[in-house]
């Protein structure tokens, strides 16, 4: 879709620096002065109880993410929209800031004005590169610009970090302007890990043992996320003056990035680059699928609904596709910001794999604490018109039941490998021991009890053709997060391994080792992760494997969402196991 036409291309530059100045500092989330009195600023926090430590960190649910300042329109009342005077349309998100139409940007001055001591809702602001606590963390994330100037830090208050921020851009520029390019560095147990994305600079500092490919992806992730926020024509700030402080713009938005960095540690879509859906069956996801079909056919452009980070249905304009990695940064953006939740929201962001360089607007609301429809447009004038389109959505949601059925499989539909069909010709086939070990115990070992038939504990099943992925719920041999946080670490690594360009890829890789058995397969259609008892007999995990992939095969009208083309399966079988 060709951008709309600019009607004043040359406004931008007739306006006097200061102005100009004034209107990207309006970009900042943490306050409100610049914005139009019909915006309002919400303030939340992380929770208190929300570990920060890298190995205790649990899963974020959504009571316990947190939300970030986010600029969120308070809807007139209808019978306000006839009335007279200029305030009752509602408030461009230009108005705050926020440029023009798909294709415009940012205007490249000066910086805004310096920034004020904005509350902040991260923890551990009181570390520094000094602090012992802070040098113990055992995976650290950083932004950061070309001269050195610090953006974000994961732990420790940016402006306390500015030396060491200073000393990651003095390697970067040494190794560039030798001629070469730094990717990573090793040192004892430690890697770091660089991301140079023009004027910006991504650094990630870890002992997790994850690979550096995996490490590489969680970078490119987080500078996603900053695309979503900004967009790409910020670089231009930094062209016009390389001492740009980039960190006011980014203000109040600490709960975006830390959910994000969480998600590296629960969600499969990090390192997939697929997306999930909330199974449904066929008929319920039609009667949403087509209500979201005619909302687009009215001119949006992406309509999602969804149900937390789960996708229920999702529409797209004709020749207009949504790449899973934005799907999963535009969840995150939402679920981490409360005022979405509390208000209805008409918000700018960008898509960076649909078009890095120009703002679409979001129009946000929640049908109840989990479900929300997202409606994406190119027009910043449309709230009215997106308004009424979610009324439509919500009318046909109530009357079809759609709304009672997702709360249904929210709680009642998961995947569990106990419920695994077996083939009746494997049933006489030998079992692994099951062990009397205590369950509560924290390490995956040998004597751990069987999750599902032939010691199957989990898996994950990627449809390649469709970018969809689908997982089992964990069993209670995986029942607390360390366990859980450790085998998605295994699979991180497994997955790098199959698609490394050095060595692969690959197509098949079996591996055991003391805490389970790992079996990854990957055809032209799919992808399977799947982990095993420790003591599962090879012949037999394969089996299972190929049972999986029949399972899901037979369930795929209800834990896909399927788009206009028809999807040709080709079923496979491993190895000659039946």
């Amino acid at each position: 879709m060709d951008p709309p036409p600019n009607p004043n291309p040359n406004a931008t530059d007739a306006q006097p620096q200061a102005e100009a100045g004034v209107r990207l500092a309006a970009l900042s989330l943490r306050g409100g002065r610049d914005l139009p009195p019909d915006f309002e600023i919400h303030e939340h926090h992380l929770d208190d109880d929300d570990d920060d430590d890298d190995d205790d960190e649990g899963y974020l649910t959504a009571a316990s993410r947190g939300g970030s300042s986010t600029c969120a329109w308070k809807g007139l009342r209808d019978d306000d929209r006839d009335g007279d005077g200029d305030d009752v349309s509602p408030p461009s998100p230009s108005s705050s800031g926020y440029a023009g139409e798909r294709g415009s940007s940012l205007d490249d001055d000066p910086d805004p004005e310096p920034a004020q001591d904005w509350p902040r809702n991260k923890k551990h602001l009181d570390e520094d590169d000094a602090s012992s606590s802070w040098r113990k963390r055992k995976k650290h994330f950083f932004i950061l610009s070309n001269s050195g100037k610090p953006i974000y830090s994961r732990y420790g208050d940016e402006h306390k970090l500015a030396g060491f921020s200073a000393t990651l851009q003095a390697i970067i520029s040494f190794v560039e302007n030798s001629g070469d390019h730094i990717k990573f560095v090793r040192s004892g147990k430690h890697q770091i890990v660089f991301l140079v994305k023009g004027p910006i600079y991504l650094v990630c500092i870890s002992c997790t043992e994850e690979s550096y490919e995996g490490l590489r992806g969680q970078l490119e992730l987080m500078y996603g996320q900053l695309l979503l926020i900004l967009t790409k024509s910020v670089n231009r700030c930094f062209e016009k003056n390389p001492k740009f402080d980039m960190a006011p713009l980014l203000g109040g938005t600490d709960a975006v990035f830390l959910s994000l960095i969480h998600a590296f540690s629960w969600n499969p879509a990090a390192f997939l680059h697929a997306y999930t859906c909330l199974p449904l069956a066929q008929p319920t996801r039609q009667a949403a699928s087509a209500v979201l079909q005619d909302v687009a056919d009215s001119g949006v452009l992406f309509a999602l609904l969804m149900c937390e980070h789960k996708v229920i249905s999702l529409v797209g304009a004709q020749k207009a596709t949504l790449h899973p990695d934005d799907i999963l940064l535009l969840a995150n953006f939402i679920l981490s910001s409360e005022s979405f939740r509390t208000s209805e929201s008409f918000s700018p962001i960008c898509l960076p794999r649909y078009n890095p360089m120009a703002f679409l607007y979001a129009y946000v609301h929640f049908f109840d604490e989990h479900t929300y429809v997202t409606l994406l447009t190119t027009r910043s004038d449309a709230f009215y018109d997106l308004k009424d389109s979610r009324s439509l959505i919500q009318n046909v949601l109530l009357k079809s039941n759609v709304l009672i059925e997702v709360q249904r499989s929210l709680h009642e539909s998961a995947l569990h490998v106990e419920d695994l069909p077996i083939d009746p010709s494997s049933q006489s086939a030998s079992q692994p021991p099951q062990s009397s070990q205590d369950m509560s115990s924290q390490s995956l070992s040998s004597e751990m009890a069987i999750g599902g038939p032939a010691g199957l504990w989990h898996f994950i099943y990627k449809s390649i053709y469709l970018d969809q992925y689908v997982s089992s719920e964990f069993p209670s041999s995986i029942s607390n997060q360390k366990q859980q946080k450790r085998l998605y670490k295994a699979y991180q690594k497994l997955y790098a391994s199959m698609h490394d360009k050095a060595t692969g890829p690959h197509k098949t890789q079996f591996k055991r080792d003391d805490d389970y058995v790992l079996f990854c397969w990957i055809t032209q259609d799919f992808e399977l992760y799947a982990a095993f008892n420790p003591l599962a007999d090879k012949t037999q995990a394969i089996k299972m494997c190929n049972r999986v992939c029949q399972w899901v095969r037979d369930l795929e009208n209800e834990i896909f969402v399927y788009g206009e083309s028809a999807l040709s399966w080709q079923y496979h079988h491993c190895w000659g196991g039946k």
